[in-house]
């Protein structure tokens, strides 16, 4: 069950409830019981990171679905038939005439 987070409009209390999605909300304040309490929007309290169900599952032949493999495809060395600027001069003539 969801904990959902309170406040009255009223004297400014603040409370939680760990309530049913179905459940209604609570109609008066516990602190002064005035019918003004209304519900807060809040930030979950978990993060999904590392490896979980949303990486390793729902995979199609082996590929992952992460953000950072667009970052480790961009920092990937260059192929090897790849020629550095100094390989385009050409060779110095040698002194001896």
């Amino acid at each position: 069950m969801p904990i959902y987070a309170f406040a009255c409009d009223a004297c400014g209390h603040q409370f939680d409830r760990l309530q049913k999605l179905s459940d209604p909300d609570p109609q008066a304040c516990p602190a002064c019981g005035k019918p003004a309490v209304r519900r807060q929007v809040t930030a979950p309290s978990f993060r999904l990171a590392g490896g979980g169900w949303y990486e390793t599952d729902f995979k199609k032949d082996g590929k992952r679905n992460l953000a950072g493999d667009a970052a480790k495809a961009a920092d990937a060395p260059k192929p090897a038939d790849a020629k550095p600027a100094d390989a385009a001069k050409p060779p110095p003539k040698p002194d001896g005439s």
